[in-house]
């Protein structure tokens, strides 16, 4: 009884502090709109450099992968802000479980993502990209999975900078745009240098991008789609287990 009393109450924390998290959101949904500019940009300038009539079918899911990328990575601002007025040490001394903290906070991340992705997919229909709904819906359930992981980590580092925001950001702009690049989101790695590619195997984000790909333009039963679903669920993992190590220790 005592079990299931504190497994319904750490679902109920997380709750509390995910309905906190999203409000600012709801409030404003400009800052959803705000986080896509870069991902538009890089839609308008680098697609119609792409030979072929279907360059809008390859490159589209890696821009809603783009997009998921920076605004999770970025969104440990929030809580480094929250530090600095003090908001978050009332948190921390509040009755709230600390892995509530993380994982709610996490899972805020998929709605920014699932809106962003509408939007994108909007925008670029009228251009000829055309849309698998099935693929789709599995694909945003990978992109979810993959969020919470890359929310954590961000929060994590925000934890690890405390008032030191140069830090957060120096660490993230470091490792967002080598990560984006070797994912072949942009540009194509097939037809690149050995190391090149060695490299983007040992990137996660990679095999998200590879599965979007294919869900995104119908196909659904593949290899490489659960490859893509392995690596969310691995950066999920790695994510709140590091999230909540560092919650407990703020």
């Amino acid at each position: 009884m005592t079990t299931v009393t504190l497994k319904t109450n750490l679902v109920t924390d997380i709750l509390t502090v995910f309905t906190r998290e999203l409000r600012p959101v709801l409030r404003n949904p400009f800052s959803v709109i705000f986080t896509m500019v870069q991902p538009l940009f890089f839609l308008a300038l680098f697609a119609p450099l792409l030979p072929g009539d279907s360059s809008l079918q390859w490159f589209v899911p890696g821009i809603v992968v783009m997009s998921c990328l920076f605004g999770a990575s970025s969104t440990g601002a929030n809580l480094l802000y929250e530090m600095q007025t003090g908001s978050h040490e009332r948190m921390l001394v509040s009755p709230l479980r600390r892995p509530a903290l993380i994982i709610g906070r996490a899972l805020k991340e998929i709605v920014p993502m699932l809106a962003q992705t509408v939007l994108l997919v909007l925008a670029t229909i009228p251009f000829g990209f055309t849309l698998n709904v099935a693929g789709a819906l599995i694909g945003l359930v990978i992109l979810a999975i993959f969020c919470v992981g890359l929310g954590a980590l961000s929060y994590t580092l925000a934890l690890a900078s405390k008032d030191q925001e140069w830090m957060f950001w120096g660490v993230q702009q470091t490792l967002l745009f080598p990560l984006l690049l070797l994912a072949g989101m942009m540009l194509p790695i097939d037809n690149g240098p050995e190391w090149l590619q060695t490299m983007a195997k040992f990137n996660p984000l990679t095999y998200v991008v590879d599965a979007e790909r294919l869900l995104f333009n119908g196909t659904i039963a593949s290899g490489t789609v659960l490859a893509g679903l392995a690596a969310a669920v691995v950066v999920a993992v790695l994510g709140l287990l590091v999230g909540m190590r560092g919650m407990r220790k703020a």
